[in-house]
């Protein structure tokens, strides 16, 4: 299906198209085969892209209930910009536009960036900070559940993959899907998260206090301290002060919300507007609201894809 004004495109995986461009899947296989999942996505995102002349080839992967997503895998030309660290636990709400196609099993194929139509404005944001002029994006499913999405990036001209390279990058996800989404490989993701998540140690008065960073709740300037609120309820004076912590917390889930405080994403229940100069944020463990200054609502509305 073509948008009115051809800005993109969406391709049912099914549609009969000439021969798949080149040895993709072939490629793909042989990866699959020969490293371990990981490191095999990587090494043929990094070949297919090359072959597809696209400046990035990406994946990302959804939680369990398709609520929020993080990216994973990243290869880009030579002076193209990384961004494989950013959207760590987004919001699929930031991507709904692009959601409803990908949950569907359509590719979607952006020939202009910059002509997107008005309901995909949050996605189409995310996609200009990144530089980017032309987006395929290919959904990845296993056992009839949508996983994952693979795709392109062109950041230095506009460019448009044919539909034999669509074809080829459908193919390239299935094998991602078989090799990557059986129930061992799933298992030992899983446990090396849990396993290998990092602590962040808060300092007060006789002692210190490890931490999860999913587990902060909000943070607040108190003077030259700290004052951390956690997800169990309790809360700890930090003796450091709130621009250092500012460099301690995964910019990835925490924001910024006000000069003297920041907040975790993940834990952001409602968004409020009692009047139009005034916005606050309720957070789900904690029973007051936050005021959200001016200057950070932009990058708030982005980062919740709102």
């Amino acid at each position: 299906m073509k948008s009115r004004a051809s800005s993109y495109e969406t391709l049912p995986r099914d549609e009969r198209v000439a021969l798949a461009a080149a040895d993709w899947a072939f490629r793909s296989g042989l990866h699959l085969l020969r490293q371990p999942v990981d490191a095999a996505i990587s090494s043929l995102l990094e070949e297919i892209g090359q072959a597809a002349g696209a400046d990035r080839a990406w994946m990302f992967e959804y939680d369990e209930e398709l609520l929020r997503f993080r990216n994973t895998h990243e290869w880009c030309r030579p002076g193209v910009g990384s961004f494989v660290e950013d959207l760590q636990d987004a919001p699929v709400t930031m991507i709904a536009w692009l959601q409803q196609f990908l949950a569907a099993g359509k590719a979607v194929m952006i020939h202009r960036v910059e002509a997107l139509p008005r309901a995909a404005r949050a996605l189409q944001a995310e996609m200009q900070r990144q530089g980017d002029r032309s987006v395929l994006s290919v959904p990845v499913f296993h056992d009839g559940r949508l996983r994952a999405c693979v795709g392109f990036d062109a950041v230095r001209t506009e460019h448009r993959w044919s539909a034999a390279e669509v074809k080829s990058l459908f193919q390239c996800a299935d094998l991602i899907a078989s090799a990557r989404y059986t129930d061992g490989e799933i298992a030992h993701a899983k446990a090396s998260k849990a396993d290998l998540e990092p602590l962040i140690y808060l300092r007060k008065h006789g002692g210190a206090r490890g931490v999860k960073a999913s587990s902060i709740v909000a943070l607040r300037a108190a003077r030259n301290y700290t004052e951390i609120w956690l997800a169990d309820g309790s809360s700890v004076l930090d003796l450091r002060p709130l621009s250092i912590w500012r460099a301690l917390v995964p910019h990835a889930s925490f924001l910024r919300i006000h000069r003297t405080a920041i907040v975790n994403l993940l834990h952001v229940q409602e968004v409020e507007r009692p009047t139009g100069d005034r916005w606050q944020i309720k957070l789900r463990p904690l029973g007051q609201a936050w005021p959200v200054s001016r200057p950070h609502r932009p990058d708030l509305r982005s980062r919740l894809g709102i």
